[in-house]
């Protein structure tokens, strides 16, 4: 392949950026055809036309409840009707959304947001302090079975303060901002002295007019939206298409502009579509395999490290991901974090040392059981077959048990009922929030109850460490600490995958710290 085309096809697979492109290009001596090349992602932005998307996500059960919310459907659908305090962009940079600035106390105990004023509801009220307080208290009541009430337990007093948001926090929190644009904590209308998520009802650039759960999510645009360069197309419409095949066949004939989620062993047929344009972005998501380590054999780290070492990464980055992905080292914490440590010794597959692990445990072999079933991630079976297969050479057994999908999350992991299974992480926005959320000791999600208390002594001082420098030997030494102690296997960090019609294009950078240009497609795309 010459070198120009290999150039072109990294450019139409979401592989490197157009400055990238341009950059080697000029190194070519080429960068006189290279405006010829570059998709529909470069054009103006322009208003009008509709958007369809199909996403992989969805349930009957969803609503505009964002206590509720627990898959892409709901974090879209928020994200198109709704806003929050503050937003990462496209680039990846905090900014502000309802918030136009913001400071803390030394201690970063203490926290004033200064808002917008001039912003108003779909249904005319004008936004105010009150409402961005009564929807963040909505998540905190003593009932409230919100994903996201055990990380606003810090807060111990909200207030409103004129056209101000005022936080006390029982610790310090530097990323206080960053948890902001967490997608639960959408920006609802107050009413009778409470946050109403009845109708849907925000500041977004989308307007609802029709809502089926777990079918579809029709919306116009907000003609008041208080963003410029934003939210273009005159009507946005998400469907729940659960089936990867189905997705892909609606996106071929033309009923969809949009699919997530793609199919990474079909992937090369839409490649080869002229009409359609793959993207990839690098980000937090992962596969993981917790081992309950309040269970025997887990409690015992030396077992844990045979299992890691017993692990061949590369075979599975190539066999499930197709290379879509990156190396995992056994913590959450990849490249698109700001305190990713790049220094951390990358794990590799050794038998003989997990052999080693085994001796020190006092075993010559080792019989275990993985539970594993595709509703973990797609895959997660062939994953586990594959992890059978490497740790035989370190006299490991594994027997994989297939477990149903239906009930999975449930009834399999995170539960004592199985002390090994298959799991996925779609990441989060900061350090902080992964680790509190999967690794701290009280958390109800830290799936492989692994209790260390030099990681959480460093958790809560890197929480309210605002001297970035400190900050990241911190997070630099929490990362090791997983690696070597805790009962998470991280094999690889998945790529998200995306396609779209080249009729839609966007900006030339699109978030990564979701999926779908962190989720935002609709208020930042338009119909080229």
């Amino acid at each position: 392949m010459k070198k120009i085309d290999k150039l072109q096809s990294e450019l139409k697979a979401g592989r490197i950026s157009r400055r990238e492109f341009v950059q080697a290009a000029s190194v070519l001596g080429l960068a006189a055809v290279a405006p010829s090349v570059f998709n529909t992602a470069q054009a103006m932005p322009k208003k009008g036309g509709k958007l369809t998307a199909g996403l992989g996500h969805g349930d009957t059960n969803d609503s505009y409840d964002p206590r509720t919310w627990a898959n892409d459907f709901d974090y879209v659908s928020g994200h198109t009707w709704g806003n929050h305090l503050t937003e990462i962009d496209n680039n990846g940079n905090l900014i502000g959304e309802l918030a136009e600035s913001w400071e803390a106390s030394p201690d970063a105990k203490n926290w004033t947001f200064a808002l917008r004023s001039g912003v108003e509801f779909h249904n005319g009220k004008s936004f105010t302090a009150q409402d961005a307080v009564d929807s963040i208290n909505h998540h905190r009541g003593e009932d409230s079975t919100s994903a996201i009430k055990d990380q606003l337990a810090q807060i111990t007093e909200l207030k409103a303060d004129g056209n101000r948001v005022m936080f006390a926090l029982s610790g310090g929190n530097a990323d206080l901002p960053f948890l902001l644009a967490t997608p639960h904590l959408v920006i609802m209308p107050s009413k009778d002295g409470k946050s109403d998520w009845s109708e849907g009802v925000g500041t977004g650039p989308y307007m609802v007019e029709e809502f089926e759960p777990g079918v579809r999510l029709k919306l116009t645009r907000n003609p008041n939206y208080w963003k410029e360069g934003r939210g273009h197309f005159d009507e946005v419409e998400l469907l729940t298409i659960a089936d990867v095949s189905s997705r892909t066949n609606a996106l071929t004939t033309g009923e969809i502009d949009l699919m997530d989620r793609c199919e990474i062993k079909t992937l090369h047929l839409l490649e080869r579509n002229k009409d359609i344009t793959v993207e990839k972005l690098d980000g937090p998501g992962h596969y993981s395999v917790p081992m309950r380590t309040n269970l025997a054999p887990f409690n015992d780290n030396n077992v844990r490290m045979a299992l890691k070492y017993g692990l061949d990464r590369e075979a599975i980055l190539q066999t499930i991901l197709r290379g879509y992905g990156s190396l995992g080292n056994d913590h959450p914490i990849s490249g698109a974090y700001r305190y990713f440590d790049p220094e951390l010794e990358q794990r590799a597959y050794d038998p003989d040392r997990s052999k080693y692990y085994l001796k020190q445990a006092g075993l010559s072999e080792l019989t275990v059981t993985l539970a594993a079933a595709d509703a973990a991630f797609g895959g997660a079976v062939d994953a586990a077959v594959l992890y059978k297969e490497h740790a035989a050479k370190s006299g490991i057994t594994i027997n994989v048990e297939r477990v149903p999908s239906d009930g999975y999350w449930n009834n399999v992991w995170n539960t004592d009922n199985y002390g090994w299974s298959m799991c996925y992480w779609s990441g989060r926005s900061t350090e902080d929030e992964i680790f509190s959320v999967a690794y701290a000791a009280d958390s109800d999600w830290n799936d492989s109850e692994w209790q260390n208390a030099d990681f959480n002594r460093l958790l809560v001082a890197a929480r309210a460490e605002l001297d970035d420098a400190k900050r990241r030997d911190m997070y630099a030494e929490m990362q090791r600490l997983t690696r070597d102690d805790s009962g998470v296997v991280v094999p690889v960090f998945n790529n998200f995958i995306h396609a779209r019609s080249n009729d839609i294009a966007h900006d030339e950078n699109m978030g990564a710290n979701h999926a779908t240009d962190g989720a935002r497609f609709a208020e930042r795309w338009w119909r080229a």
